[in-house]
C-alpha cells in the first residue's frame, strides 16, 4: 500500500475534526442544523486554512443519507464517495485551469439537470479569483438565481479580485491563520498517534515555520520525519529549514544587558558559523524586544507563540524599560542602514557596538566623558544667561575702599550666591603711561571715579546682602560707572587704600594663539564694511552663522569708552564670525596696550581663540602697534555696534513704513480698492531685500 502524507491522511471529515476557524464553523453548524442554507457560499483566506476541506464537508452534510445536517454520518456510500473524491454530484472545479468563458458556460449548461443520486448538486470552484471578467459575466445570474437543487461553493486566497457583482451574491467568510500554538497542538497529536518521537522546540520550529497554514505544517513535518529518520529533533529541524537559533538571540540580549563586549562578539561568532540572515537575526531580536516591552507593560498579554515566554518573562524583570526602547529603536534603524554597510556581519555587529556605547544615562555603568572646553573665562561670564551656572561660580571681587571716617564700605553681594560685577585687578601706576588715540586719551583723563561710595549710618565692617538675580539692589552698594583703571594714581594715594575681600582671586584665562578651532576657508559671507555711515549689515553674519541670537536693545547708550567702540569698530575692516563677535563687544578699558572687552555671552557659541586672535590683529593694523586684547564673558551694560546698527535699521524701518502708510497715492488706493499694506514687505530702500 503506498505511503499517505500526513496533510492528506489527517484532512478533516466534520466539522468535529476541525482544528480552529470557530467563527465560520458555529455559523455553518446553525445553518445546517435549522435548515436555513444559503444557496452560495464564499470562503476566503490564505493557503492551507480549510477552506476546500469546510467545502468538502458542507457537500457531505447536505447529501448525506441520514439527512440535512452538521454531523453526517461518515459512513454511508454518499460521504465515503466524497471522501474517495469520486461523488458525481460533487463538481470541483480548478479556475486556475479553467478561466476561458467556454469552461464556464460548457459548466453552466448542467445546472438545470438535477442531481444523479444526492440531493444537491454542489458545484465546488477553487481559486474562482482566477476566472476571466466574461466568465464572472456569464457567471452572475445563475449565481444570483440558481435552481433549488443547486449550490455553489466559492474558494479564493485573493478575494479583491472578485467584482463586487459576485461578493454581493454569496455569503462570505473569512478564515484566519493558524497561530503556532494551534499548530504545535495538532502536531502533537498527529505525532503522537503516528508513534513518531519528537521535541516540542522542533514542533514550535514548524509552527512558526508554517507561517499560519495547517497544511504547510504537516507537509514540513513530514519532511522532517524523513529528514531525521523517523524522529522528530529540533537539531534537525533547524538545519533543514536553516533557521536561527533562538536562543542565541538571547545571549546576544543577555551581552547587552551585562555590558559585556566580549560576550557580545563571541555571541556574533557563534552566529557567524551558522551563516544567517543578519536582517533576519535583528528582526528576531526586534520581535523578542517587542515581546518584552510588552510584558513590561502587561505580562498576561505576553503569548507563547514561539515557545519562550518564561524567557521573555525573565528579560522584561532584568532588562530596564528604558533600555529595550532604545535597543529597539537602534534595531530598526539598523536594519535601514545595512544595505549600506560593507558587508552584512559588520553592520550587525556595529548596531549592537552602537547599543553598548550608547546607553541611556541614568544607568550606573553609562559613559561618562568630559566635554571640550569653549577656552572662555566662564569666571567673568553673565549669570543672568544661565542661572545654574551663575550660582555654581564664585566670582571674587576687589574694590578700593576709602577708609575716611565719612565714608562707610557698601555692602557687598554673597559670591556664593550671585556675580554681578567683575573688576580685574589692575595696578594704578600704568595710567600716567596711557598712549592711545587723542580722543581716547582725553575720555580717560575725564573719567570720574569707578567707584561710588554712599554713606551709611552703619558700622564700618562689610555688610553680606543676598539678592536674586530679578531684584534691583535697595542697600548702598558699590556701583561701578567705570573700571578701576581710570581711577587717577595720585587720588588712590591720597584717599584710598585698598582692601581686598575675602573671595578667589580673579581667574584671566589667556586663550591659546591656536588654530584649532578655525574654521576651513570660504565658510562665511563676508560683507562690506562703510566706514562713513557705519551701516554694518549683521543680517549676512546672521545668515552665515544660524547659531547667533537675536541682538538685543542695550540697557542704556554707549558713552566713553563704549562710545568710541562704537565709532573705532567700523574702521577694522572685520567680516564674518569675527566681525559679528567685535559687533556684540564693548569696550570696558584701556591700561597702556593691555584693552579689555566684555562679550554677550549669548554671543559664546560663535567665540574661539581663532576669533579672538582676528580681532587683536585688527585691532594691532590699525593702531600699529602690538596690542594685547582679552575678551570676557559679561553682559556689556551699554550699547554695542550691533545693537547700534540693529536701533539704525528699525529706525529707517519705521520711516520707511511711515511714508508707506503717509503716500497720498495708498491712501487713495485703500479707500477705493479696500487695498492692504502688508508690513512684511515694506523695505527701506537703502536696505538690501534678503532672497
Amino acid at each position: 500500500m503506498s505511503y499517505q502524507v500526513l496533510a492528506r491522511k489527517w484532512r478533516p471529515r466534520s466539522f468535529n475534526e476541525m482544528v480552529g476557524q470557530t467563527h465560520v464553523l458555529k455559523a455553518l453548524i446553525n445553518a445546517l442544523d435549522s435548515q436555513r442554507l444559503h444557496h452560495a457560499y464564499l470562503f476566503t483566506g490564505t493557503r492551507g486554512v480549510g477552506k476546500t476541506t469546510i467545502a468538502r464537508i458542507i457537500a457531505k452534510c447536505l447529501n448525506c443519507e441520514t439527512g440535512i445536517s452538521s454531523t453526517p454520518c461518515g459512513v454511508c456510500s454518499i460521504c465515503k464517495e466524497i471522501d474517495e473524491g469520486r461523488f458525481i454530484d460533487l463538481i470541483e472545479v480548478d479556475a486556475a485551469s479553467r478561466t476561458k468563458v467556454e469552461d464556464t458556460r460548457e459548466l453552466l449548461d448542467n445546472v438545470q439537470y438535477s442531481p444523479s443520486r444526492g440531493r444537491f448538486k454542489v458545484y465546488l470552484i477553487d481559486e474562482v479569483h482566477m476566472l476571466s471578467t466574461s466568465s464572472f459575466n456569464a457567471l452572475l445570474k445563475t449565481l444570483e438565481e440558481p435552481p433549488p437543487h443547486v449550490k455553489f461553493l466559492l474558494a479564493t486566497t485573493d478575494p479583491q479580485k472578485l467584482p463586487v457583482t459576485v461578493l454581493s451574491r454569496c455569503l462570505q467568510f473569512s478564515l484566519k491563520n493558524m497561530p503556532p500554538e494551534r499548530v504545535v497542538d495538532h502536531l502533537t497529536h498527529v505525532l503522537a498517534a503516528e508513534n513518531i518521537p519528537f521535541e516540542n522546540d522542533a514542533l514550535w520550529l514548524l509552527g512558526r515555520a508554517a507561517d499560519g497554514s495547517m497544511r504547510d505544517a504537516m507537509s514540513l513535518t513530514d519532511q522532517a520525519i524523513a529528514f531525521g529518520e523517523g524522529k522528530v529533533l529540533a537539531a534537525d529541524v533547524r538545519a533543514m529549514l536553516g533557521t536561527l537559533d533562538h536562543g542565541q538571540v538571547y545571549g546576544v540580549l543577555h551581552a547587552l544587558l551585562e555590558g559585556d563586549a566580549r560576550a557580545l562578539i563571541e555571541a556574533v561568532r557563534h552566529l557567524a558559523e551558522q551563516g544567517p540572515d543578519w536582517n533576519g537575526v535583528l528582526s528576531e531580536m526586534l520581535n523578542v524586544l517587542h515581546r518584552v516591552a510588552i510584558a513590561q507593560a502587561l505580562p498576561e498579554a505576553v503569548d507563547n507563540g514561539q515557545g519562550d515566554r518564561e524567557r521573555v518573562l525573565e528579560l522584561a524583570r532584568v532588562l530596564p524599560s528604558e533600555d529595550v526602547q532604545f535597543y529597539y529603536q537602534m534595531g530598526l534603524i539598523g536594519r535601514r542602514d545595512l544595505p549600506l554597510s560593507p558587508d552584512p556581519r559588520s553592520g550587525f555587529e556595529m548596531v549592537l557596538l552602537r547599543m553598548l556605547a550608547f546607553r541611556p544615562a541614568d544607568t550606573h555603568d553609562a559613559p561618562r566623558v568630559a566635554l571640550k572646553p569653549l577656552g572662555i573665562s566662564q569666571a567673568t561670564a553673565d549669570p543672568s544667561t544661565n542661572p545654574v551656572a551663575g550660582a555654581a561660580i564664585a566670582a571674587p571681587v576687589s574694590v578700593p575702599v576709602a577708609t575716611s571716617p565719612a565714608l562707610q564700605p557698601a555692602p557687598v553681594i554673597d559670591a556664593a550666591v550671585v556675580a554681578p560685577v567683575v573688576i580685574p585687578e589692575m595696578p594704578a601706576a600704568v595710567m600716567p603711561h596711557v598712549q592711545a588715540e587723542p580722543k581716547v586719551a582725553e575720555m580717560v583723563a575725564a573719567q570720574p571715579s569707578s567707584v561710588e561710595i554712599a554713606p551709611a549710618p552703619a558700622p564700618a565692617a562689610a555688610t553680606v546682602v543676598d539678592l536674586p538675580w530679578e531684584e534691583q539692589v535697595q542697600a548702598p552698594v558699590a556701583e561701578v560707572a567705570e573700571p578701576v583703571a581710570t581711577i587717577a594714581p595720585e587720588v588712590i594715594a591720597e584717599t584710598v587704600q585698598p582692601v581686598v575681600l575675602e573671595s578667589q582671586p580673579v581667574e584671566s584665562v589667556q586663550l591659546p594663539d591656536t588654530d584649532d578651532d578655525e574654521p576651513p576657508l570660504g565658510d562665511y559671507d563676508y560683507v562690506e564694511m562703510d566706514a562713513e555711515s557705519f551701516d554694518y549689515d549683521f543680517d549676512a553674519v546672521e545668515r552665515s552663522a544660524s547659531a547667533e541670537p537675536e541682538v538685543l536693545p542695550a540697557a542704556q547708550p554707549a558713552t566713553g569708552l563704549a562710545a568710541d567702540w562704537l565709532e573705532l569698530f567700523p574702521k577694522l575692516g572685520l567680516s564674518g564670525m569675527t566681525g559679528s563677535i567685535g559687533a556684540n563687544c564693548t569696550l570696558i578699558s584701556i591700561e597702556g596696550d593691555n584693552w579689555l572687552l566684555h562679550l554677550d555671552p549669548a554671543h559664546s557659541a560663535l567665540f574661539n581663540p581663532t576669533q579672538q586672535r582676528r580681532l587683536n590683529d585688527a585691532l594691532n593694523q590699525f593702531h600699529g602697534r602690538e596690542l594685547k586684547v582679552l575678551i570676557e564673558l559679561c553682559k556689556p551694560e551699554q550699547e554695542t555696534p550691533a545693537q547700534a546698527a540693529a536701533s539704525k535699521r528699525a529706525n529707517r524701518q519705521r520711516e520707511a513704513e511711515a511714508s508707506i502708510h503717509q503716500d497720498p497715492i495708498i491712501q487713495q488706493m485703500i479707500q477705493q480698492f479696500a487695498a492692504v499694506i502688508r508690513a512684511d514687505s515694506i523695505e527701506p530702500l537703502d536696505t538690501p531685500v534678503n532672497p
